[in-house]
C-alpha cells in the first residue's frame, strides 16, 4: 500500500499557508514555488481542501487562507479530502477469484474482517495527529537554521 504524494503536498500547503499568510498573499503559484510542483496540481488540491472545509479562497487580494486553526485539522481530514473518494476502502480486492475453489469463494469475506480492522486502526492513528504538530516542528527547524 502506498499513499500518493497528494497527502504530503496537502500538509505542505496547509503548513505554508499558515506560515506565510501574515506576510504574503498566498496563491497557487506561490505555493507551487514552495512545494516545487506545477500550480495546476496545487489548484486541484486547494480545491479538494476547500471542499473539505479546510481552506478558503478569495479572488483578488484575498488569496488562500485557512478555514480553521491548524490544531483542528487532523491528518485524517486531510487524507479524506485528498486521498479518498466517497467511502473508498484502503485495501482493494482482486476482482475474480475462482468460485469453483473453496478458498476463492470465501477469501473476500474472510479477508474483509481483517482489513477493516487495519483500516480502522490506520484512520484512528491519522485522527490523533494535527497539522499544528507539523507546523510547530517546521517553525522550530526554521528557527534552528537562523
Amino acid at each position: 500500500m502506498q499513499i500518493s504524494t497528494k497527502f504530503s503536498i496537502a500538509i505542505h500547503i496547509l503548513t505554508a499557508t499558515a506560515y506565510f499568510s501574515q506576510d504574503y498573499k498566498v496563491t497557487s503559484d506561490f505555493l507551487a514555488g514552495s512545494v516545487g510542483c506545477n500550480p495546476v496540481i496545487i489548484r486541484n488540491l486547494v480545491g479538494q481542501l476547500k471542499g473539505a472545509g479546510l481552506l478558503e479562497t478569495r479572488r483578488g487580494p484575498g488569496g488562500i487562507t485557512l478555514a480553521k486553526p491548524l490544531g483542528e485539522i487532523t491528518f485524517l481530514q486531510v487524507y479524506d479530502a485528498v486521498e479518498k473518494t466517497s467511502h473508498e476502502e484502503l485495501f482493494r480486492f482482486h476482482s475474480h477469484p475462482n468460485p469453483q475453489c473453496p478458498v476463492g469463494r470465501h477469501i473476500h469475506e474472510s479477508l474483509t474482517i481483517e482489513l477493516d480492522a487495519i483500516q480502522q486502526a490506520f484512520e484512528a492513528e491519522l485522527a490523533r495527529h494535527t497539522v499544528a504538530d507539523v507546523y510547530t516542528e517546521t517553525v522550530e527547524d526554521i528557527r534552528k537554521e537562523g
